[in-house]
């Protein structure tokens, strides 16, 4: 009987003798089932001792990263440095795993070590770095990416990281910088691309603009419409402010507009649109209009809105709006929609717009194409003028680029094909050009 359960292939054996240690009685029972626990305890020993540091290390990582089991991805990692105790790789995954588990001074431990071992790899800047800025150190966290840096300054990683923190410090020069440093390296790289997009309005206290829009129909008026306006912008500590002032020429009519917008910043992830407007003629522009929206930077280089708009002509006209927007490498892509749930005569609008930047943010070429008519435009008196459902198509494009940075040009062109009759369409041109100078 001994011959059987010593012979036998560790714990299935033991299994198998289930029925045999069922039978017994005593003494006899409890050192059978001894021999058993023994047995498989040395043979599962010996199975996990021969693995090599390697080995031990690709199973830290699978309870890691699939199982989320830190506790055992880090006895399985102390397993691969007690046979392997100059293996980097494995003592700055032990500093990532004690920091997901929520051990900052474990970590810490190892990653000072690795510090005093004067380790060079940029995976270790990487994670030492990321611990020290997840948990409220950024000023740490600045000093060990520029440490990395001075070895390794076309690390995108390294520079990605080094912006973040400088953005969360409100560095917004020191985060252009990285930012400019990572899309010369790589002009495809998504989450600069996005990143550069956030702090854009805030590298420039003020801005004036100019923009004048001339819109052409062939048939449904016999008067050219022209829009001249002009614009403050000005950062605040809560976010930018701008004040618009506009004079229109439409019907052979003149008017006046002026609107006051503010983007007040909520945290880092949301930011609030505030926009109201007065004007003293009704037939050119709005009596008065106001909008609010909430936006949303989302992970994964994603960002989304949702909101209303409101005009006033000689009834008031109530639009909600969503929209969702993507940065992928060069590309922003933009899906917007307004509806207007009670105004069973304005056709509901949908837009989808590309961009393709080739430098900053403020260089890109951009296309867009839609339906119905929207509240921002130029043209939104035509809600309040036409009494059935309006169809409208619209395709156009744009350009956009900067001299030194502050000196930015716009040139935008839009086609819309309407039919302001029941079966009659008419061909409008509109056309915009822009000067913005920042300071």
């Amino acid at each position: 009987m001994y011959a059987a359960v010593i012979t036998g292939a560790g714990p299935m054996s033991c299994r198998h003798m289930s029925y045999v240690i069922n039978t017994l009685s005593g003494m006899k029972r409890i050192f059978y089932l001894f021999l058993c626990l023994s047995l498989s305890s040395t043979l599962s020993f010996g199975q996990e001792t021969d693995l090599t540091p390697d080995d031990l290390f690709l199973r830290a990582r699978q309870q890691a990263f699939d199982e989320k089991d830190y506790p055992q991805a880090i006895r399985l990692a102390k397993q691969a440095l007690q046979q392997a105790p100059d293996y980097i790789d494995v003592r700055i995954f032990l500093g990532r795993v004690y920091t997901w588990s929520g051990h900052i001074d474990s970590a810490r431990t190892v990653f000072k070590e690795l510090s005093q071992a004067n380790v060079k790899d940029e995976d270790f800047f990487l994670a030492y770095a990321s611990t020290e800025y997840w948990n409220k150190q950024p000023d740490t966290a600045a000093t060990i990416v520029d440490k990395g840096l001075a070895l390794l300054p076309a690390s995108q990683d390294l520079l990605l990281l080094k912006a973040n923190i400088s953005y969360s410090n409100s560095q917004y020069e020191a985060t252009e910088q990285a930012v400019n440093k990572i899309l010369q390296i790589n002009p495809k790289h998504t989450e600069a691309r996005a990143l550069s997009k956030n702090i854009q309005e805030y590298l420039t206290r003020n801005a004036v603009g100019l923009t004048y829009n001339f819109v052409y129909f062939d048939k449904q008026f016999d008067d050219n419409w022209h829009i001249v306006g002009l614009s403050y912008r000005r950062t605040t500590p809560v976010g930018p402010v701008i004040f618009r002032a506009n004079y229109g020429n439409k019907f052979a009519q003149n008017g006046m507009q002026f609107e006051l917008e503010a983007y007040p910043r909520l945290s880092r992830m949301f930011y609030l649109y505030v926009g109201g407007s007065y004007a003293d003629n009704r037939t050119i522009f709005p009596k008065y209009r106001t909008g609010v929206s909430l936006y949303a930077n989302l992970p994964q280089s994603f960002e989304a809105e949702v909101g209303y708009r409101q005009l006033h002509f000689t009834n008031s006209i109530w639009m909600y709006t969503a929209s969702v927007g993507k940065y992928y490498q060069n590309f922003w892509f933009n899906f917007r929609t307004y509806i207007a749930p009670n105004q069973e005569d304005i056709a509901h609008s949908y837009t989808a717009t590309a961009r393709y930047y080739t430098k900053g943010i403020n260089d890109y070429v951009g296309f867009v194409i839609g339906t119905g008519l929207t509240p921002e435009e130029n043209r939104n008196n035509l809600l309040d003028i036409t009494p059935y459902k309006l169809k409208t198509f619209r395709v156009g494009g744009e350009y956009n680029f900067s001299v030194r940075r502050t000196n930015i040009i716009s040139i935008a062109t839009t086609y819309y094909n309407q039919e302001f009759r029941p079966g009659e369409k008419g061909n409008q041109l509109d056309i915009i050009l822009g000067y913005v100078k920042a300071f």
